[in-house]
């Protein structure tokens, strides 16, 4: 499956598969500028990925944290209009029905990458329902907040 990935937020939770992605996608795009942005708790790799030109951005984020997943959402809203989410397949399959949770109010569009013994990813998109909430980097939840906000103001005058 061919996917446009530009502006899709990769998870990482592991920094040589990471890095093999994000070698795999450079490789293939014909040294196109990336635009994957990463996040994880490996500020040093992920920093270190940005200044090999694997990603356009980074930021730090403890998925198993929902404060830190919502400053990561906060962060990606404000910054990025984010496309969509790849998440590692055996840390989607390995994980807790809590962390399934926020695997899934991540962005309404999810894939779980899997890379092949050959080197190659392959892309298969999650289909358990995705949830709309303060974790998710969609944009979708600022603009009700701007909105309510608005309201309130004209309530004030």
């Amino acid at each position: 499956m061919s996917l446009k990935l530009d502006n899709f937020l990769l998870v990482d939770s592991n920094k040589e598969f990471s890095r093999d992605y994000a070698e795999y996608l450079k490789k293939h795009s014909h040294n196109k500028e990336s635009q994957l942005i990463a996040a994880g708790d490996n500020t040093r790799h992920l920093l270190k990925m940005m200044f090999d030109n694997l990603i356009k951005d980074y930021c730090y984020c403890d998925f198993a944290n929902e404060i830190s997943v919502s400053e990561l959402s906060t962060y990606l809203n404000e910054h990025h209009k984010v496309s969509g989410v790849l998440i590692p397949h055996v840390d989607y399959e390995l994980a807790s029905k809590e962390q399934q949770f926020i695997f899934n109010s991540l962005h309404p569009v999810r894939y779980l990458l899997k890379q092949s013994q050959d080197g190659t990813f392959t892309y298969k998109k999650i289909t358990d329902k995705a949830n709309i909430n303060h974790l998710s980097c969609s944009g979708a939840l600022p603009a009700v907040g701007e909105n309510i906000e608005a309201s309130l103001c004209k309530l004030d005058t």
